[in-house]
């Protein structure tokens, strides 16, 4: 087990003044198994009433409202949690015993539509159908699927924009962590695997002495069903462990993006984001 301490910053610079905003944030992570959340809040800057509720997929979002003039706003989400690798049994579901469980589970059965971010083309499609063919059980077809999505794109920042398609980051086979899991998404559905995106953070040092802060990374993966869920990290090429740290899950991005919101009274906005991981233990 390790204990880690996030410190996730990310706002807007406003060209001009914002006489209002209203925002919704998705960056606290979640006490679930493998993890134990042991402290968690947001700071905003200009300070502001917030206040928490749970979305339709069971997110802890935090919503406040801005009311004043303001040239910049920022959030400073930060987080102490107890981590540990999550041991699954052996799969031994056949498809059809998949088949019969994903149409009893309704969490089961809303992953397996694709969205517009996800949909496939038919050369994935074709890759998908392969790992199927290739082994005997749906666990297994879901880790080969995601591991040659994984090793076929290049991670690649700044050459995707973040509403890209599945489609369009396979086409360039490159992308960031969104692009590659919407992309094993759309190779999972496409075989009637339900899968859905799971939005975290990722340690990116295995070795980090205790202690060390290290610039980390807002990340993203992709959880499949057969019987469980279970996560697998295709950018990386690794199952997720005790360096990944889980927020939430939704469809694809646009459910579970870290931060969202309107504004009013200035021309456009820049983000900015920083993270920061230090093991403690």
């Amino acid at each position: 087990m390790k204990r880690l301490r996030v410190t996730h910053t990310t706002g807007f610079r406003y060209r001009g003044e914002a006489s209002a905003s209203y925002n919704e944030a998705r960056m606290l992570p979640e006490t679930r198994e493998g993890q134990t959340v042991l402290s968690a809040h947001i700071d905003t800057r200009p300070s502001a009433p917030q206040y928490d509720y749970r979305d339709y997929w069971g997110t802890r979002v935090t919503a406040f409202e801005v009311l004043s003039p303001h040239g910049e706003l920022t959030l400073t989400a930060s987080s102490l949690i107890e981590v540990a690798p999550v041991a699954h049994d052996a799969c031994v579901m056949s498809w059809a015993e998949l088949s019969e469980l994903r149409e009893s589970s309704v969490e089961a059965v809303e992953q397996l539509p694709q969205s517009r971010r996800t949909a496939p083309p038919e050369e994935l499609v074709d890759l998908a159908r392969d790992a199927v063919a290739s082994t005997s059980s749906p666990c297994s077809a879901a880790e080969l699927i995601c591991e040659r999505v994984g090793e076929a794109m290049n991670y690649v920042q700044g050459v995707t924009k973040v509403d890209d398609t599945a489609a369009e980051a396979w086409a360039a086979r490159r992308g960031v962590c969104q692009d590659i899991v919407h992309v094993t998404l759309g190779a999972l559905r496409a075989v009637g695997i339900p899968a859905r995106y799971v939005s975290g953070y990722l340690h990116p040092k295995p070795d980090a002495a205790i202690g060390e802060v290290v610039v980390g990374e807002s990340h993203a993966w992709v959880e499949y069903y057969c019987g469980s869920w279970r996560g697998w990290d295709p950018t990386n090429l690794i199952e997720v462990g005790d360096r990944h740290v889980y927020v939430g899950h939704g469809r694809d991005y646009d459910d579970i993006a870290p931060i969202r919101g309107v504004y009013a009274g200035a021309e456009a906005a820049d983000t900015f984001v920083k993270v920061e991981i230090a093991r403690e233990a």
